[in-house]
């Protein structure tokens, strides 16, 4: 484990140990991607395409677009893909030449395979939501430097996770801007004592909004974020401030933080993606062109930095750079995970099943925007608060979690 600062009351205990020397000086990283089709696993293999010579793609793992999972396959030439279930992965046979068709895995079961494959050395870890919570937990107990873009693997299971990390010298490298933002301002300071991290949010396209308004808002106008192009539903996550939420909770898997020091602000520009604060007063900030692929080749190619073909910043022309307090009165998922994370036991788990239930629900027309937070916090008013201490309970508590939402709004 990576130990950070000084004394007892200002350690950061990162989650797990830092790349080996094999790993850092490979001249060839053998890579799993899982979740190729989404907007990190594009942006991935963007990066990768860059430098043909330092990666070999060895696995691709999608959900149901089975049609970008071929074109993929056939340009990547993996030795395996996965999909979510029997009619995607039929599609993928049929899209797939037959001297070019490579074996194709199905389910749960199929991403936890990939993941563990003995050839590669790294997986990059992109599945959406709690989906992703089985393989990555499965690449930190097979050993592997796990590129982490799903965050709710650590939200779910943040303490088993660092467990198989101790276990098996498993790494963990966060790709999430912020985490990654703070993961490199505190690179090579192991003597300084750390006061608190702070997360930034662009406050997403409804920044001042009203709760009174925020309940007119539409599904089409919750997917115009401003600053970042993502997928949907952490797009929509961004707009409730509950991917702000998720991170904080990540935050305190990532680098054993409690709530009170781990700070948030809203940055509408989103250049600074995080700062460390030093016991002195003093912030180290991490800035860049809010594009993923500068974090996701920080991961890939730790501990080297190389150009991804992203516009170096203009300071000039940027004008400005403001702060504020998020509003947590029109926002309340972010107040929520700061409950989950103080409460501890299962409240996160609920917390994360019931948001992805009322995402969904939402972006197909059948609850409203401010319903997303009011059936969060009656989701985690329902929880038992005991921990959950290992990966069946967790899911357990998933799955009970989204059984009662959809239950809420069916009625």
């Amino acid at each position: 484990m990576w130990r950070l600062g000084l004394g007892t009351s200002k350690v950061i205990h990162y989650i797990s140990a830092l790349p080996s020397a094999a790993w850092s000086e490979s001249r060839l990283r053998r890579v799993v991607l899982l979740g190729s089709t989404g907007s990190i696993g594009q942006s991935a293999l963007d990066v990768i395409a860059r430098y043909p010579e330092r990666f070999r793609v060895m696995a691709l793992a999608g959900g149901r677009n089975a049609a970008l999972l071929a074109e993929q396959s056939i340009r990547w030439r993996p030795e395996a893909l996965a999909v979510r279930d029997e009619a995607v992965a039929r599609e993928l046979h049929e899209l797939l030449p037959v001297r070019e068709r490579p074996e194709i895995l199905i389910g749960q079961e199929g991403y936890v395979a990939l993941a563990c494959l003995p050839e590669a050395d790294t997986v990059l870890s992109a599945l959406v939501g709690a989906a992703g919570l089985r393989s990555t937990l499965a690449a930190a107990g097979a050993g592997k430097v796990v590129c982490v873009a799903n965050k709710e693997s650590l939200v779910l299971a943040g303490r088993l996770i660092r467990r198989e990390c101790a276990r098996t010298g498993a790494v963990i490298l966060p790709v999430d801007s912020e985490h990654n933002a703070v993961f490199q301002a505190i690179l090579g300071r192991p003597g300084l004592p750390i006061k608190r991290i702070v997360l930034t949010a662009s406050g997403g396209p409804f920044r001042g909004w009203s709760g009174d308004r925020l309940a007119t808002v539409t599904a089409a106008q919750a997917l115009k974020h401003p600053n970042w192009h993502m997928g949907a539903k952490i797009t929509v996550d961004s707009a409730t401030l509950m991917n702000k939420g998720l991170e904080v909770l990540e935050a305190h898997a990532l680098y054993d933080l409690p709530s009170e020091r781990i700070g948030v602000v809203v940055h509408p520009q989103s250049i600074v993606h995080a700062l460390v604060e030093m016991e002195d007063g003093s912030n180290l900030a991490q800035m860049g062109t809010p594009d993923m692929r500068i974090p996701i080749a920080q991961c890939l190619n730790w501990p080297h930095c190389a150009d991804v073909g992203v516009p170096a910043m203009n300071l000039a022309a940027l004008g400005g750079l403001t702060f504020e307090e998020p509003d947590l009165l029109s926002f309340p998922c972010l107040g929520h995970a700061r409950r989950a994370l103080r409460e501890g036991g299962d409240l996160a788990v609920a917390l994360n099943a019931a948001n992805e239930e009322a995402v969904s629900a939402f972006l197909s027309g059948t609850t409203g925007f401010m319903d997303i937070p009011t059936l969060i916090e009656r989701a985690m008013d329902a929880c038992s608060g005991d921990e959950p201490e290992h990966l069946d309970a967790i899911l357990r508590r998933d799955a009970a979690t989204r059984r009662l939402v959809r239950t809420w709004i069916r009625a």
